[in-house]
Formats: C-alpha cells, sequence, structure tokens
C-alpha cells in the first residue's frame, strides 16, 4: 500500500510539473487572454461602443418629465378671495399647498448634420481602438517568441557547458594523478582547478539567465511568484538555420496591407478629415422643436383636485433656429486644429512606414547575417571540438602542458558559443519575418 501511495504521489507531482511546462503556443494563448495591457485595450473597445450608443440616441427626441410641490404659510392673512389663473381662490387656510407637472420634449432637427458625423467619427473611432488592440497582441508575442528563444539558447549552452565541465573534471583528475607521480607542478594543478570552477561557473550563469528569461516572460504572462511555471519544446535542429528566408521586399508588401499599425495610421487620417467637416458645420444653423404637457393644482382653489387637473391642463409645442453670426472665432479655429491634426495624422502615417520598413530590413538582416554566420561557426566548431578532444588526449599522455589545455577550451567555448548565438539569431528573425507575413511563429 505504501508504495503503491507513493508511487501515486510521484505521478501526480510528474503530472503537475508537466502541467506547468508551457509550449510557446500556450504561451502565446495565455498572454491574449490574460495580460493586462491587452486586456485595458479591450475595456477601451467596450467604452467605445458605450459612446457610440450615446452619440447614435442623440439623433432622437429627449423626453424629461418635472414636477415641483410647495407650502406656502400666511400668519397674518385671513379669509380672503383672490383670483389665480383665471379662477377665484378663496384662502381660508394659513398655509396653502400646489403642485405643478410638466413633459417636456426637444428635439435638434437638424444642427448641421454633426450629432449624424459624431456617430460616424466614433465608429471611426472604435475602428481604431479595435486596431489598436490587435496591435498591442501582435506586440506580445514578439516579445514572447524572443524571450522563448533567448530561453532555448540558454538551455542549449548550459548542455554544452555541462559537456565541458565533464572534461574539465577528467582533466584535474588527471592532472592531480599526474601530480603524485611528479609528472605536473602543483601551479599546474592550481590552473586545472580553476578551469574546473570556472566551467562550473558557466553553468550557474547560464541557469540563472534561463530563469531571469523565464521570470520576464511570467510578467508577460501575468503569472505571480508562487507560479511554479517553465517552457517546453524541443531544441531546433542544425538545420532550423539554414531554411530559405523570406525575401524583405516581399515581406514589407505584404506587412503594409495587413500590419494594424498602419492601417491604424491610415484611419487617424480619416478621423482627422472627418474633425474637420464636423467644425465646419459650426457655421450652419440650428433647429429645434420642443413640446410640453403642463398641469397644476392648489389645496386653496374652490374646485376638486379632479376639475383643477381638467382646467389647468395645459399642452404647448414651439420651433427655434439659431443662426451663428459671431462666435469668437470657435469655428475657425477648430478647422483649423483639424486641418493640423490632418498633417500630423499624416505624418504618423509615413513614420509608421518607415518604422516598420526599418524593423523589417533588420530583421531580413540579422537573418541573413545569422544564417552567414552559422555556417562559418559550424565548420568552426566542429574544428575546435576535435582540436580539443586531441588536445586533451595529448594532455592525458603527458604531450601538451595546462596552457595548451586552457588555451584550447576557451577557443572550443568561443566556437560553441558563436555557433549557437549565430543559430538562435538567424532562427528568431526568420519566424519574425514570417510574422510579419502572417504566418504562426513556431520553433
Amino acid at each position: 500500500m505504501k508504495r503503491i501511495i507513493l508511487c501515486s504521489l510521484a505521478l501526480a507531482s510528474c503530472m503537475m510539473l508537466r502541467a506547468q511546462a508551457w509550449t510557446l503556443d500556450e504561451c502565446i494563448k495565455y498572454a491574449l487572454q490574460n495580460n493586462v495591457a491587452i486586456n485595458k485595450n479591450r475595456v477601451a473597445e467596450e467604452t467605445g461602443k458605450a459612446t457610440i450608443k450615446q452619440n447614435q440616441a442623440a439623433l432622437w427626441p429627449s423626453v424629461s418629465f418635472s414636477t415641483a410641490h410647495n407650502m406656502t404659510y400666511r400668519p397674518m392673512e385671513g379669509g380672503t378671495a383672490r383670483s389665480e389663473g383665471g379662477e377665484v381662490v378663496v384662502s381660508s387656510n394659513k398655509v396653502t399647498y400646489n403642485g405643478s407637472y410638466g413633459i417636456n420634449m426637444n428635439w435638434t432637427v437638424w444642427n448641421g448634420g454633426v450629432n449624424h458625423k459624431n456617430v460616424e467619427q466614433q465608429k471611426l473611432q472604435n475602428e481604431i481602438s479595435r486596431l489598436t488592440t490587435e496591435t498591442s497582441e501582435l506586440t506580445i508575442q514578439e516579445q514572447i517568441v524572443q524571450l522563448y528563444v533567448q530561453i532555448m539558447y540558454t538551455r542549449e549552452a548550459v548542455k554544452v557547458n555541462e559537456e565541458l565541465l565533464k572534461v574539465a573534471e577528467a582533466q584535474y583528475n588527471r592532472g592531480i594523478q599526474m601530480h603524485k607521480q611528479g609528472q605536473m607542478a602543483k601551479a599546474d594543478v592550481i590552473q586545472l582547478e580553476a578551469q574546473l570552477q570556472n566551467a562550473k561557473y558557466d553553468i550557474v550563469n547560464s541557469e540563472t539567465q534561463v530563469s531571469n528569461f523565464k521570470r520576464q516572460l511570467k510578467n508577460l504572462l501575468q503569472l505571480d511568484i508562487n507560479s511554479n511555471f517553465d517552457v517546453t519544446g524541443d531544441i531546433p535542429g542544425d538545420e532550423r538555420p539554414l531554411e530559405l528566408i523570406p525575401a524583405a521586399g516581399e515581406v514589407y508588401a505584404h506587412a503594409l496591407t495587413t500590419r494594424p499599425e498602419i492601417e491604424s495610421a491610415q484611419k487617424g487620417i480619416e478621423n482627422a478629415e472627418l474633425q474637420y467637416d464636423i467644425a465646419r458645420r459650426g457655421y450652419y444653423p440650428t433647429v429645434s422643436v420642443n413640446a410640453s404637457v403642463s398641469d397644476a393644482h392648489n389645496s386653496n382653489s374652490t374646485f376638486t383636485y379632479g376639475e383643477q387637473f381638467k382646467n389647468n391642463l395645459g399642452l404647448g409645442a414651439g420651433v427655434s433656429v439659431s443662426v451663428p453670426i459671431w462666435d469668437a472665432r470657435k469655428t475657425r479655429t477648430a478647422k483649423e486644429k483639424a486641418l493640423l491634426q490632418k498633417q500630423t495624422a499624416e505624418l504618423n502615417l509615413e513614420d509608421k512606414k518607415n518604422a516598420l520598413s526599418s524593423t523589417i530590413e533588420q530583421y531580413w538582416l540579422n537573418a541573413s547575417n545569422g544564417q552567414q554566420k552559422f555556417v562559418a561557426a559550424e565548420a568552426k566548431n566542429k574544428s575546435q571540438q576535435e582540436s580539443y578532444k586531441l588536445t586533451d588526449q595529448q594532455f592525458r599522455n603527458g604531450l601538451k602542458n595546462v596552457v595548451d589545455v586552457l588555451q584550447s577550451r576557451s577557443l572550443v567555448l568561443q566556437a560553441a558559443q558563436d555557433k549557437l548565438q549565430s543559430k538562435y539569431t538567424t532562427l528568431l528573425n526568420m519566424q519574425l519575418l514570417k510574422f510579419y507575413m502572417g504566418e504562426k511563429m513556431d520553433l
């Protein structure tokens, strides 16, 4: 029974750890749902939807109900009769009460079409908000894949350092034996020990970098400190960086028609043009209609409440026209600001295009140069690996000294790092180019 329980707990622990290891696709999907910046943009979208409903409602009449109730105390007044509103009111009580009721309707029939333009402008603004959300979603995906690649790169570096550690340990043990046999000086053994400690430090340093990259990735995913987070995925083979790199011009042409930041900048120009159209309508007249229903009653009236409501019932209607003559330059200033806003929006579009072009060109250069470096680094790494193995064998046979070993280790470590850096630089930038082509990032 104890064995069964222990096995069950071990299996549950393994499943728990496995469940916390996220693939790149899982990281992206989770971030798109839970990232705070993205959700803030989605809230802004909902706010825009509420605003457009309000603007649409402004096209229709507004109706309000009002009522007033007043008490009057006349301590010095006796029984008198007076006329109020066409009827005789006999005051036999020093305290009087009167109430009034009214329903009012106001409708702006025409204000130069500003209300309709406000609806149109808010629809455009809602589109810009949606595109802003899409832009933030794409940005977060780029950040995630960059961190994910950094983690994969550093993990592979850890494996390289672990292999070098094994060799350093063997060399140190061999050095101790040679020292005991009188074939190696104590100073050389100390150098071998320093090499061993450096190899251990390289592993610890790489593992620390992995932890830091995972912390940054957790932050993008909005996971707290108590989350047992890790990433999983197969280490890309050395054939992946040799794949065909998309042409920069082709990527840019596709991105111009699909990237949300470009479309958002274009709609910014449309928004400025619409704002100018709204501003110039400040010269137009405004036509409004109104209607009302009112009634009242008084406690000192000789009529009953029902008779008062009947007698005091009033219906009203009217039309008002407002023609602007001088508005202290408000309309003209609004037009000028709208034109300046349009110029700013046009410059913003050019800036977005230039930034997009520069980004894609940089990704292409990184991928292209990285691919060429990888080919050279791979050949160099193989050569240095063979050289290091030969040096190690010669050292164990007493044919090479410690200086030769340290130099060879430094060269092989540098070659391995160059290979890994060029490999993952190429992979990352190739994935980003494909991403700008609308393809899914997948390592």
